[in-house]
């Protein structure tokens, strides 16, 4: 049986449930099950759909987020290419099997996964003309003459010239589900999966004009309808690729997380300045993102990458280089600074409700150089700003550029299987879930290694009707995330 995953990045489930215009998702609505999908912590592109291919979480991935400490040392990032995944993914347990997948724009996927099948590169890919984004190479000729160059991203999407963005975005649209019904109509698979990214710099670009609860939205501005006329492209789009599978496919639209308004953002390093955990040997002058700072590592004890979510780091003895919290007093002082994050105001000084995670209470295992926590101020609406020089602590500007929204903990799923057991709304879905669902459904077996478990397992299956990673790729990868603003 053909699983064809259809994944929509950032897909807000509030959308998607209550547009009733959205004429084929509601038709798969009718014929399967759906509801909130929970994603992982922290809800984030990389590492969220790997987790769900691998049905593994971020510590036992080792990835959590798109930059990662490579040691212990101070000035070591690496960033999360297609090598940086280990585990085994739903497509390789089909190739097992002998059966051949197609990925299209599954992060992290440059250089482009080697697979039993066909993949092609996801926006991490720096530039695919000067870059081979396809394997098999071949394809990327096919591709071009095709659609001409083949658009993995919207370049600089992170921007205040909307029109432009909003046309960018719509263009590069066009051509990746061109690519995507052509390989589905013409090419040999078992398993499909595609993920739109045009929804995500949609989101991003334009949501604080959408949604009416946000801190700048305006009623009646021009940009009102720029979400929502996307949604309805997207829904014509998947209609168009549903006409091209037979009865017996499994389909899948899935998004990785959700999205929500951005109410400003948190200047934790300011912050740990503040209070006289992370140290300076001079302030600067300007803004100033961390990794160009003047530290005193010998008196620093606590330091944060900012981003969509904090991650905290403590500068340990015999850990650390010069380490100053004791090794005894490490779970104390995780402690200590796990309450004095949850107990951050907002700026008018109401509680800001964040969450604080341990990683070690969080993952199943904790691989790599994890965060010592995982802080989601106001509970995701809040971003966090790692840059320094703020003259406030709560800020509007956003370190990276423009942007309109934050992720949010819950994407959405639509499940329509011949066989599948389950019908109408469904509560409780995890992202996790997702690839032994799948595998389930389809009749293979699913290995220990998957975290997550099956929605049907125990569940009699519906009877279905009829008979029917080098240092080059590294650096690609650093400059191609500076160009996007997430660095």
């Amino acid at each position: 049986m053909k699983i064809c995953v259809l994944g929509l990045d950032c897909a807000a489930p509030e959308v998607i449930f209550n547009d009733e215009r959205l004429v084929n998702l509601r038709r798969l609505m009718d014929l399967g099950v759906y509801g909130r999908l929970e994603s992982v912590v922290p809800p984030i592109t990389v590492p969220a759909w790997m987790c769900m291919t691998t049905s593994q979480d971020p510590g036992s991935l080792g990835v959590y987020g798109f930059r990662n400490r490579i040691d212990h040392s101070y000035e070591k990032l690496g960033f999360a290419n297609s090598a940086s995944i280990k585990a085994l993914a739903i497509w390789d347990q089909l190739a097992r099997e002998g059966k051949k997948s197609i990925i299209v724009g599954v992060p992290p996927n440059y250089p482009p996964r080697r697979i039993h099948g066909i993949s092609i590169g996801c926006f991490l890919t720096p530039d695919p003309v000067k870059n081979d984004f396809t394997y098999p190479p071949d394809i990327k000729s096919k591709i071009n003459q095709l659609v001409g160059e083949y658009p993995c991203d919207v370049k600089n999407f992170r921007t205040d010239h909307k029109d432009w963005l909003k046309e960018e975005i719509f263009a590069m649209s066009r051509k990746q589900w061109q690519v995507v019904r052509w390989l589905l109509a013409e090419q040999e698979w078992e398993y499909f999966h595609f993920v739109d990214i045009g929804l995500d710099r949609m989101h991003h670009g334009f949501w604080n004009y959408f949604d009416k609860q946000h801190v700048n939205y305006e009623a009646g501005n021009r940009y009102e309808n720029a979400v929502p006329e996307y949604y309805l492209w997207l829904d014509e789009q998947i209609g168009a690729a549903l006409e091209l599978l037979d009865n017996d496919t499994i389909v899948l639209v899935v998004s990785d997380h959700g999205a929500q308004r951005l109410d400003g953002g948190i200047a934790v390093n300011e912050w740990l300045i503040q209070q006289g955990l992370l140290v300076l040997n001079e302030y600067p002058g300007e803004l100033t993102p961390f990794e160009k700072l003047n530290v005193n590592w010998s008196q620093t004890r606590v330091w944060s990458e900012g981003g969509y979510y904090a991650r905290v780091f403590f500068n340990v003895q015999g850990r650390e280089p010069q380490g100053v919290i004791p090794a005894t007093e490490y779970e104390s002082f995780q402690n200590e600074m796990k309450a004095r994050l949850e107990a951050l105001p907002d700026d008018k000084g109401q509680p800001l409700n964040s969450l604080v995670f341990k990683p070690k209470e969080l993952y199943q295992n904790v691989r790599n150089v994890a965060p010592d926590l995982v802080v989601h101020f106001g509970a995701l609406s809040w971003r966090s700003i790692g840059t320094v020089g703020h003259s406030t602590i709560h800020v509007q500007e956003n370190d990276t550029g423009p942007d309109g929204c934050n992720h949010a903990q819950y994407g959405m799923f639509i499940l329509a299987a011949p066989n599948c057991p389950l019908s109408g709304q469904f509560e409780g879905a995890r992202l996790l879930d997702i690839a032994p669902t799948l595998l389930d459904l389809a009749g293979y077996e699913i290995p220990e290694t998957m975290q997550g478990r099956s929605l049907v397992a125990g569940m009699e299956k519906k009877s279905p009707g009829g008979e029917s990673g080098d240092a080059a790729a590294e650096k690609a990868i650093h400059d191609r995330l500076s160009g996007l603003g997430y660095v």
